[in-house]
């Protein structure tokens, strides 16, 4: 069953590398995500399409919450908000309830965001796929390779096999 869902954090090129390196993650949309309320503008984020049955949510909203800065609310968050954009109503309660369970992993007060998905803009097409495109830039070798070895370390068995050797590297 393929499911979506949208994450916000830091930089969309990292987001999206991280994401691209799961199994179970058939797609993952780069770009901009607008929400309602206070959350009207739009924020650098992913929208990550996924198979729940190879790729909990649980999983993918740990991984979120432990591959950019979700206990800072530092003074690019406008740029970069912190979030979990849903889709459905049922994906909000999951969603709280799963950010609850993992607060115990974090030292300090996971601040990301648990709002709805309203408006969607992809990046510039010469951004898309940026890691997979440009792996040895030097903002992908200081901020994104990071990211990756993480998830080599934390939750490696839901790589692709593909991320998994070019880590090992």
């Amino acid at each position: 069953m393929n499911n979506k869902i949208a994450f916000g954090g830091g930089c969309h090129w990292c987001t999206e590398a991280v994401f691209q390196a799961l199994k179970g993650v058939q797609k993952v949309d780069q770009g901009f995500v607008a929400s309602i309320d206070k959350n009207t503008t739009f924020s650098e984020a992913v929208v990550v399409h996924f198979n729940e049955q190879v790729i909990p949510l649980s999983i993918l909203i740990q991984i979120h919450l432990h591959t950019h800065k979700s206990t800072s609310n530092h003074s690019m968050r406008s740029k970069y908000r912190s979030a979990i954009y849903y889709f459905k109503d049922q994906q909000k309660l999951k969603i709280n309830v799963f950010i609850d369970r993992f607060q115990s992993l974090f030292k300090a007060k996971i601040i990301t965001k648990v709002i709805p998905f309203k408006d969607f803009k992809p990046s510039e097409a010469m951004f898309l796929n940026y890691y997979k495109n440009n792996p040895n830039k030097p903002f992908c070798k200081t901020y994104i390779n990071p990211k990756l070895k993480l998830l080599q370390k934390k939750f490696n068995k839901h790589l692709t096999d593909s991320h998994t050797l070019k880590l090992n590297k």
